[in-house]
């Protein structure tokens, strides 16, 4: 670990993330509404409650407070960008896109409620992240600070970013890909919306060009290695560990790091990428400040599910 995570134990985040967690499930629970036509919100919460890792939410206020930055602001910016990853898989695992029937170790929501139900939750989620960044009522987050937030979540989300990468997994199915285009799909696909998790908490407080630059080369190195190491567990963890279907990508024929470059070289990348993002929080000039983004680098390498 570099010197930004070197005064961090693991049992001071384990405690930071563990109150961070509580107070993003908190937001969530009075955010996404039950009360809505035809029992759509009913689907809206089973889709994104009380499940995930949260990862996104957690580099966000990490970020924020790397930056000494607005925690309500950050907050906001936590909940939506876990409400645009969940409606993505709300609708990734549909059966006209990976048809997958476990999510977060339960039936997905397509399998629970039916697919137009599904699909609806995903798109009434997707527009609820845009609201919660824009409060009719809210001090301290001045509509140039909503702008900036609905900007940089909406452009990882859409076709440059998230629905371009799911674009280009769907139309590689059974194609060999080199690995700079394995990496350009899961940089859009995965790795956008990690980075702007980053981006999105930097820019809820005064944040310096430097800071900026070294946060999204951060976020762009841990957005990387969150795909490759789900590569690796995909084909080394059993469904019950990943509370998803294992194996589904080489089942499918997709492309994968471990089947372009096999298992070993995966992990050795995985672990390049984890130094390349500890060596821009290094470049930052936040100090000690970066510390949780620190350990979180390190977390993304060494999850096992």
């Amino acid at each position: 670990m570099n010197a930004a995570g070197s005064a961090v134990s693991r049992a001071d985040f384990n405690a930071w993330a563990q109150q961070q967690l509580a107070t993003v499930e908190r937001a969530l629970e009075a955010w996404v509404p039950a009360d809505t036509p035809a029992s759509l919100g009913v689907a809206m919460r089973y889709g994104v409650l009380d499940g995930g890792k949260r990862l996104r939410p957690l580099l966000v206020l990490a970020a924020c407070e790397a930056v000494a930055g607005s925690g309500p602001a950050a907050l906001r910016a936590a909940v939506a960008v876990e409400l645009i990853h969940a409606y993505s898989l709300v609708h990734d695992d549909m059966p006209c896109m990976d048809n997958d029937v476990l999510r977060r170790g339960k039936p997905t929501v397509h399998v629970k409620y039916g697919e137009a139900q599904a699909m609806l939750a995903g798109d009434a989620m997707q527009a609820l992240a845009f609201e919660v960044l824009t409060p009719e009522q809210e001090t301290g987050m001045p509509p140039a600070l909503q702008a900036r937030l609905c900007g940089l979540l909406a452009r990882s989300a859409g076709h440059a970013g998230m629905a371009g990468g799911q674009a280009i997994d769907l139309a590689s199915i059974g194609r060999a890909l080199d690995e700079d285009a394995l990496r350009d799909m899961h940089r859009r696909k995965t790795g956008a919306l990690l980075q702007a998790s980053v981006q999105m908490g930097a820019a809820c407080g005064p944040c310096s060009a430097q800071a900026w630059q070294a946060l999204g080369d951060y976020g762009a190195a841990i957005g990387l290695a969150f795909q490759v190491v789900d590569d690796i567990l995909d084909v080394t963890q059993a469904s019950e560990t990943l509370g998803k279907t294992a194996g589904k990508d080489q089942d499918h024929n997709k492309p994968t790091y471990v089947s372009l470059l096999g298992l070993q070289a995966a992990r050795q990348h995985a672990e390049e990428l984890r130094q390349q993002a500890h060596a821009a929080l290094g470049r930052s000039g936040l100090g000690a400040a970066a510390g949780w983004l620190a350990v979180l680098a390190d977390k993304v390498v060494e999850r096992e599910h």
